[in-house]
């Protein structure tokens, strides 16, 4: 994978680039839709490529390793060819999801034993199996193995964690170096970045893995219960060390507005469910604000979900969508997330347009304020 860097601009540190990967060129800044478990919940492939416009996705490696299993996946060619997804895919190391199961998984210096949700076998990754996992999906973009500490972890927890999580790393870059891709296609590795709330341990962890040359760097344990401030402060500490020259990719965040603020300071991918679970739940996101589809106030509009939105957007009307909410239709939910996912693509390509545009500082503080506010 390689990286161009296409503008910069003065007074910010936003930046437009593009990356290129063997399943193709993926312009940023950029917004990958979450395929937990080889899918995007309620879309269909078809729907993301051309109404939503995704141009890459995510995989779990925890939930692909339980659910089909690596003998499924292997004897498929890898995930690209199991769903049909024939653009990039991003996989996460499956640390979140392990060390999110409270109770039911044990850490050392090994790797993480832990209990499937699904059935309570007994399973346990490491830093080499992980990596395996993630060529036997066959990712374009793959992630290190790591601790995602709890949000409120104290200094010395947080500063034991990230020892752990620096180790099981070189164990990570070490295994990658003794493997080779299965399908034909290159793979990259991200290390990630961690360090909780502290500004020292995210500049030892932002030098620890920039020193690795990788083709990219990802930035993980924000947006878990730290005040949205304390975060954009972590982003500036890390993204002042990181390469300027590789894409820096935030981990699981988030609203509109962080996505925005998270640009102007020199991040260029993101990942989040809340497009798709918000739109479950009825809520749509635009650049007004946020509409909930279950007050009465839309029984009887029947202007456009959103005229400057996607097809699906164009076509059907608030009143329909509020409709299929009371009545609780399965297609409720279907159109919610691809107007979610269609808007939040729509952002990010904004963003990137202004920032070749030179405008991007201005263009932010003019919608970000309305970006927020309840319809």
């Amino acid at each position: 994978m390689t990286f161009d860097l296409e503008k910069t601009l003065s007074g910010t540190s936003a930046r437009a680039g593009m990356l290129h990967t063997d399943h193709g060129d993926i312009p940023t800044p950029i917004f990958m839709p979450v395929g937990t478990c080889g899918s995007v919940k309620g879309v269909h492939f078809r729907e993301l490529r051309e109404d939503i416009g995704a141009r890459i996705i995510l995989g779990n490696t925890y939930h692909l390793y339980l659910r089909p299993g690596l003998e499924v996946l292997r004897a498929a060619g890898g995930l690209h060819r199991f769903n049909t997804w024939d653009r990039p895919i991003l996989t996460d190391s499956g640390g979140f999801q392990v060390f999110s199961l409270t109770g039911i998984r044990k850490l050392r210096e090994e790797g993480c034993e832990f209990r499937s949700h699904i059935d309570g076998s007994k399973h346990i990754f490491t830093p080499e199996n992980v990596i395996d996992t993630q060529r036997v999906i066959g990712a374009d973009i793959m992630m290190a193995f790591d601790e995602c500490p709890p949000g409120d972890s104290d200094y010395s927890y947080a500063k034991q964690s990230l020892g752990l999580t620096h180790r099981w790393l070189d164990r990570c870059v070490k295994r990658m170096n003794e493997t080779e891709p299965l399908y034909g296609h290159r793979q990259s590795l991200f290390p990630i970045v961690q360090g909780c709330t502290y500004k020292d341990l995210r500049t030892e962890s932002a030098k620890f893995v920039a020193d690795k040359g990788a083709d990219g760097y990802a930035i993980g344990g924000l947006a878990v219960g730290e005040p949205t401030e304390v975060m954009y402060e972590m982003i500036e500490v890390v993204n002042d060390i990181l390469p300027t020259d590789r894409p820096r990719y935030l981990m699981g965040v988030g609203t509109p507005q962080n996505i925005l603020e998270a640009i102007d300071r020199g991040v260029d991918m993101f990942d989040c469910v809340m497009p798709t679970r918000n739109g479950r739940n009825a809520m749509l996101f635009t650049y007004e604000g946020t509409m909930n589809m279950r007050n009465k106030k839309w029984e009887m509009d029947f202007s456009p979900i959103d005229p400057d939105g996607c097809t699906t957007d164009r076509i059907h009307t608030k009143a329909y969508l509020h409709h299929l909410f009371k009545a609780q239709e399965l297609l409720a939910m279907q159109l919610a997330s691809i107007h979610n996912l269609s808007f939040y693509l729509r952002l990010v390509g904004d963003a990137r347009q202004h920032i070749i545009a030179g405008d991007f500082t201005s263009w932010k503080r003019e919608v970000v304020g309305k970006l927020g506010r309840r319809i």
